[in-house]
C-alpha cells in the first residue's frame, strides 16, 4: 500500500515536472520561433538589400568571369601549343632557307673569286696596253714633229726651185759670217720646269734625229766638213737666241731663228749647187724644230710672269682688304653712334612714361616702338658690318659688260663692301665705256674660298692666261647660272644682259627717215 502511494506520488511528482518542462519548452520555442521570425524578416531585409546592391548580379558576374577565364586559360594553352608548333615549323623553314642560302653565298663566293681573277688579270692586261699606248703615243707625237717639220719646209722652202743666184751670198752680206761663231752651251730656264725640260728633251732628241739623217746624205768630205760646221754655228746660235729671249719678245726670238737659218741656207749653198735641195730641206726641217724649242724656252717666262702677277693679285687683295677692312671700321663707328643715339632717345622717353599724363602714353609708347624698329635695323647692319670684318665672308660677284667685251664675256670677283653694288660702280666708272650687268651676288662665310673655287673651275676659260688679276673668262650665260646653282643653291641668278647704255648708244646711232617734212606754214601752225 506504502508502495502504491510511493509509486503515484512519484508519477504524479514526475508529471508535474515534465509539465514545467514541457512549460519551459514552449517559452524556449517560442522564444526561438520569436528569433527565428526575427532572422527571417533580417534575412528577408538582407535579401532585398543584396538585391537592390546587386550582388546577385555580382556573382552572376563573377560566375561568369570564372568561366571566361576557364575558357580564356583553355585558348591561351591552344594558342601556345599552336605558337609553339608555328615556332618549331618557322624555325626548321629558316634554318632550311639559311643552308640554302649559304650554299648559294658559297657559290657567288667561288665565282666572285673567279670574276676577281679575271678582273685582275684584265688589269694588269690593261696596265700593260696603257704603257704600251703611251709608248705608241710618244712615237706618234715625235713623228708628228717630224711630219710638221717636214710640211714647214715644203710650205716655205720647196714651193720654189732656188737658183744658183738666189744661193749665191751677196757681198755686202759677207761681214755678217764673222757674226755665226760657235756660242758656250748655256743654262736654259726651262731646265728648272719639269714639264718643260721634258718637252726641251723631246724636242732635241727630234733635232738630234734630223741632223743624223742628213749627215748621211752628205758623202764627200767637203761636204761633210760644211755639214758639221754647219750645225756646231746653228746650235751655238740656238742658244744665242735662248740666251736673249725675253718675255713678251717671242716673236723677235723666232725671226730671228728664220734670220739664222736663212744666213746658213745661202752660206752653205754658196757654190754648192749639187747639195741645194737636201740642204734646203734640211734648214726647213731644222728652222721648225729651233722655234719650238725657242717656244718650250718661252714658256718658262711666261709662268715667271704668271707667278709676279699672282704676287701682284695677293699684293692688291691685302691692299684692298685693308682698303675694305678701314671702310667697314668707319662705318661700324658710325653705326655705334647711331645705335647709342637710338639707345639714349629711348631711355629718355621710358623716363618720360613714368611721369606722362594719360593721354600722352599711347603717343610715348608709338614713338619708343618706332625708335625701337629703327634699331633693330641698326644691329642687324652692325651684324653685318661684323661678319664682312671677319677676314674672308664677302660677296661674289658674277658680272658681264656687253659693250665692252661682248656676249660671252663674264668677270667674277670677290668684295667686302657693305653694299657690294659700290665696287661694281667702281669698276664701271672709268676702265670701260659702259657699265656692268650684275647677274649674281653671292654672300658668303668664305668668299675667298668660293671664288677661288669658281676660277679653279674656269681657269681653262680664262681670257688673259698670263695676269691672274683679270678675273674674265669665255663662258655662256647658261654655264654659268648651271655654276652658280650647283655651289650655292640659294643665291639668286639673273640672266638678263641689260646693257642700257650700249643699246641706247646704238640705238642713238640710228639714221631716221627725212622723206615727211613739214613746210613753213605748218610748223607755224604747229607753234601756234
Amino acid at each position: 500500500m506504502v508502495n502504491i502511494f510511493y509509486k503515484s506520488r512519484k508519477d504524479f511528482i514526475m508529471g508535474f515536472g515534465d509539465i514545467f518542462k514541457i512549460k519551459q519548452f514552449k517559452s524556449e520555442i517560442e522564444r526561438l520561433t520569436a528569433e527565428n521570425q526575427a532572422l527571417f524578416s533580417d534575412n528577408s531585409s538582407m535579401h532585398q538589400k543584396m538585391s537592390e546592391l546587386g550582388i546577385y548580379d555580382y556573382l552572376k558576374i563573377k560566375e561568369m568571369i570564372s568561366s571566361l577565364e576557364k575558357e580564356y586559360a583553355q585558348k591561351e594553352e591552344d594558342l601556345k601549343n599552336n605558337y609553339e608548333k608555328q615556332l618549331e615549323n618557322s624555325h626548321k623553314r629558316i634554318k632550311k632557307e639559311l643552308h640554302d642560302l649559304e650554299q648559294e653565298v658559297s657559290k657567288k663566293s667561288i665565282k666572285c673569286d673567279e670574276i676577281t681573277a679575271i678582273l685582275t688579270s684584265l688589269s694588269a692586261q690593261e696596265e700593260k696596253l696603257s704603257k704600251n699606248i703611251k709608248t705608241q703615243t710618244n712615237k706618234l707625237n715625235k713623228i708628228k714633229e717630224l711630219v710638221k717639220a717636214i710640211n714647214y719646209t715644203f710650205d716655205n722652202y720647196l714651193n720654189y726651185e732656188p737658183s744658183a743666184a738666189a744661193l749665191r751670198f751677196p757681198e755686202n752680206k759677207l761681214s755678217d759670217i764673222e757674226e755665226i761663231s760657235p756660242s758656250v752651251i748655256l743654262k736654259l730656264h726651262c731646265m728648272d720646269v719639269k714639264d718643260l725640260r721634258k718637252a726641251y728633251r723631246q724636242n732635241d732628241k727630234q733635232i738630234d734625229s734630223v741632223l743624223q739623217k742628213y749627215s748621211a746624205r752628205y758623202t764627200t768630205k767637203a761636204n761633210q766638213a760644211i755639214y758639221k760646221l754647219m750645225v756646231l754655228a746653228l746650235r751655238s746660235e740656238l742658244q744665242n737666241i735662248l740666251y736673249n729671249l725675253k718675255y713678251e719678245k717671242l716673236d723677235t726670238s723666232i725671226e730671228d731663228v728664220k734670220k739664222v737659218t736663212q744666213k746658213f741656207l745661202l752660206v752653205a749653198g754658196e757654190g754648192n749647187q749639187s747639195i741645194a735641195g737636201t740642204l734646203t730641206k734640211f734648214i726647213g726641217e731644222i728652222e721648225y724644230l729651233f722655234i719650238n724649242a725657242v717656244k718650250i724656252e718661252y714658256n718658262y717666262y711666261v709662268k715667271k710672269e704668271q707667278a709676279r702677277q699672282e704676287q701682284m693679285a695677293i699684293r692688291e687683295q691685302m691692299r684692298q682688304e685693308a682698303q675694305e677692312r678701314k671702310a667697314l671700321e668707319e662705318e661700324r663707328k658710325k653705326v655705334e653712334k647711331e645705335e647709342s643715339k637710338y639707345h639714349t632717345e629711348i631711355e629718355k622717353l621710358k623716363e618720360q612714361l613714368t611721369q606722362a599724363k594719360e593721354n600722352e602714353l599711347e603717343q610715348l609708347n608709338a614713338r619708343i616702338l618706332e625708335l625701337q624698329s629703327q634699331l633693330a635695323d641698326v644691329i642687324v647692319k652692325k651684324e653685318e658690318i661684323s661678319n664682312l670684318a671677319n677676314g674672308k665672308a664677302g660677296n661674289v660677284y658674277v658680272i658681264s659688260n656687253l659693250g665692252s667685251f661682248g656676249e660671252n664675256v663674264f668677270k667674277i670677283g670677290m668684295t667686302r663692301r657693305l653694299n657690294p653694288q659700290d665696287r661694281v660702280n667702281e669698276l664701271g666708272d672709268a676702265s670701260v665705256p659702259f657699265k656692268f650687268d650684275v647677274h649674281s651676288f653671292i654672300f658668303s662665310d668664305d668668299a675667298v674660298g668660293l671664288e677661288k673655287k669658281l676660277h679653279t673651275i674656269l681657269n681653262d676659260k680664262r681670257v688673259n692666261k698670263v695676269n691672274m688679276r683679270k678675273e674674265f673668262f669665255y663662258t655662256t650665260i647658261d654655264e654659268l647660272e648651271q655654276l652658280v646653282t650647283d655651289i650655292e643653291p640659294t643665291a639668286e641668278f639673273n640672266k638678263t644682259m641689260l646693257a642700257e647704255e650700249f643699246r641706247q648708244s646704238l640705238s642713238s646711232d640710228e639714221n631716221y627717215s627725212n622723206d615727211y617734212l613739214l613746210s613753213d606754214e605748218e610748223s607755224d601752225e604747229d607753234d601756234d
